[in-house]
């Protein structure tokens, strides 16, 4: 381990200030697999010694990553690799699913499974007659137990008479009915979290989330699913692929 972190040696003759250098540094160790999600990283004062170099140059690199999501502080144990969850824009596919294609193993916590008549916003999305009856889901999505997201899903209660029959994916549940969404249309936007939603997902009030709006269809065109997820921004990563 300790002959492999000198791949990461910063290069003193460089104009590049040393902490830039170390930071981005790892950072491609990061993104090439060098280390693992929730595996900790060497702590300052191996990095130091290590390297040559001070532990203020180590300390600032490492607070440059923790900024731009890529590590984790956990007080009093150390600084781990954040799990990021690559979701591709151009595929419709599941939280689970998408997980499992990644090596995380997905949960949920549920918060709420009811049913009520349709509000405007939802009446709208899902092109539904005044005082339609829809069924709503609530819960926290997880990965490797660590919650990811707060998503609330309404699906015309036509499409699910009963949420409580919903165990663990709303998508295999409705696949199984023959309903599941073939296409689906989202809007992502940058958002703020709420007091509720800090303390649900583990954040400081006012932190910087991601809000994913979906609104599926089925292969006739009828919407099926509307749903907002407020994900973490340390652990989404977004990726889409542009041809000319």
């Amino acid at each position: 381990m300790l002959a492999q972190l000198l791949d990461f040696k910063p290069d003193g003759d460089s104009s590049t200030p040393l902490y830039l250098q170390l930071a981005n540094k790892l950072a491609n160790g990061i993104h090439n697999g060098y280390w693992q999600p929730d595996e900790a990283l060497p702590s300052e004062r191996m990095l130091a010694e290590t390297l040559n170099i001070s532990r203020v140059t180590a300390r600032k690199a490492i607070e440059m990553l923790c900024e731009r999501g890529l590590l984790t502080r956990k007080h009093g144990s150390g600084t781990y690799i954040t799990p990021k969850l690559e979701q591709p824009l151009s595929r419709l596919t599941n939280f689970s699913e998408e997980l499992r294609q990644r090596g995380f193993m997905p949960g949920s916590q549920w918060l709420s499974r009811d049913t009520g008549v349709a509000s405007p916003e939802e009446i709208l999305s899902l092109g539904l007659s005044p005082h339609a009856v829809v069924s709503r889901l609530k819960r926290l999505r997880t990965a490797d137990n660590v919650v990811m997201a707060i998503e609330s899903s309404t699906i015309p209660n036509v499409y699910l008479p009963n949420p409580k029959l919903v165990t663990d994916s709303l998508y295999g549940h409705l696949e199984m009915n023959n309903v599941a969404p073939t296409r689906a249309l989202q809007h992502i936007r940058a958002v703020s979290a709420t007091a509720e939603q800090a303390k649900l997902i583990g954040l400081k009030q006012g932190t910087a989330m991601l809000l994913i709006t979906r609104v599926g269809y089925l292969a006739s065109g009828a919407a099926v699913e509307l749903t907002h997820s407020y994900c973490r921004s340390d652990y989404y990563d977004f990726v889409v692929e542009l041809f000319r």
